[in-house]
């Protein structure tokens, strides 16, 4: 098989085959996509090796919105029995004549997917027993093995190079709701900060005694988080914000509108997360990538019910032009996290 297998937010499919189609096509097309609604997957088929080796070399998993994973696929497995799927499984790992670092069995993150959890969980362990007896873990290896469960009987057998793959299994780093924090939204922004940037990068940019702004903060979900790296957080917004963040001496809350406010002096980072049309959120922080009035920006885009790729094409477009009129050069990440919904994430600054 010349395949990638993409692991999505349920329901987003279309917009993840939409995304890697468009990559595709920069690199001279021919590809096509796979897929169910609401599967959790996309599987892109290119017609042959050299065509799935060009857009790997090419395109890099952090650099797509919508695919939390992106395996290459070299065999499918269908009529799995569920007396021995091990017994299946281990002659395809045999022929295809590979070693791998690590083994992980898993499944896309569907409501029937779901189901298989345990399963997973149950099969890993021994194959990764069964791999190594065969010698086919070693370590130093630079490439992991999936095994992707989509049904009871159904498997594709694919691999990944661990330094351009997401480390957490269906590409879900699993966080747990701080009980401190004033509301689930914090989550959203640890995600962030874990997924758009890079061990280095968070202990370079993310240091005791910065200065931050947080537009529409209350209650402070995403304040929580960047209070408890002891930065120093301007909340703003109209609403309340948790009387535990006021006190701890951190944060100043202004009763501002967010659209409006501008900070008296540049500050290092500006988080976002208001209800507004991505448009009109994309406007706001070109005026703030743009004129400089922060380093490092982290916001949300709530996406329309059509269209979603090009809305996003479109959001950074315009950030991107706004920033390339000062002369300087826009970093952009973005992606869809396990704790967005109808949503995406960015990391963006100007270099």
């Amino acid at each position: 098989m010349h395949a990638l297998l993409a692991y999505c937010r349920p329901g987003f499919e279309g917009e993840c085959a939409q995304e890697l189609a468009a990559r595709d096509a920069d690199l001279g097309g021919g590809a096509y996509a796979r897929s169910r609604k609401d599967s959790g997957f996309v599987e892109f088929v290119f017609g042959d090796a050299a065509g799935l080796a060009r857009f790997d070399a090419a395109v890099r998993w952090r650099e797509l919105v919508f695919a939390r994973q992106l395996v290459r696929v070299f065999a499918r497995i269908d009529g799995l029995p569920a007396s021995d799927r091990l017994g299946v499984v281990m002659p395809v790992l045999r022929a295809h004549d590979r070693r791998w670092c690590d083994a992980w069995i898993e499944s896309p993150d569907s409501d029937a997917a779901r189901e298989l959890a345990a399963l997973c969980r149950a099969l890993n362990n021994a194959l990764v027993a069964a791999m190594k007896r065969e010698k086919l873990i070693v370590t130093g290896v630079p490439e992991r093995l999936h095994v992707c469960l989509v049904d009871p009987r159904t498997a594709f057998i694919a691999d990944v190079r661990v330094d351009d793959a997401a480390p957490w299994p269906g590409g879900i780093p699993r966080l747990r709701f701080p009980s401190a924090a004033p509301s689930r939204s914090t989550l959203k922004l640890e995600e962030a900060l874990l997924t758009l940037l890079d061990d280095g990068e968070r202990e370079r940019w993310l240091k005791p005694g910065m200065r931050a702004v947080d537009l529409g903060a209350a209650p402070g979900g995403w304040t929580w988080q960047l209070v408890r790296r002891s930065l120093h957080v301007t909340a703003i917004d109209n609403g309340p914000m948790a009387p535990a963040l006021v006190d701890s001496g951190l944060v100043t809350h202004l009763r501002e509108d967010g659209f409006r406010y501008r900070p008296p002096q540049p500050v290092d980072w500006l988080v976002c997360d208001m209800v507004e049309q991505p448009r009109k959120v994309a406007a706001r922080m070109a005026e703030w990538l743009a004129g400089g009035w922060c380093r490092h920006a982290v916001f949300n885009l709530k996406l329309p019910m059509k269209k979603r790729y090009d809305e996003v094409a479109l959001c950074h477009a315009m950030i991107a032009d706004a920033v390339g009129a000062g002369g300087q050069r826009l970093v952009w990440r973005a992606r869809q996290l396990y704790h967005d919904r109808e949503e995406v994430t960015v990391y963006a600054s100007p270099r």
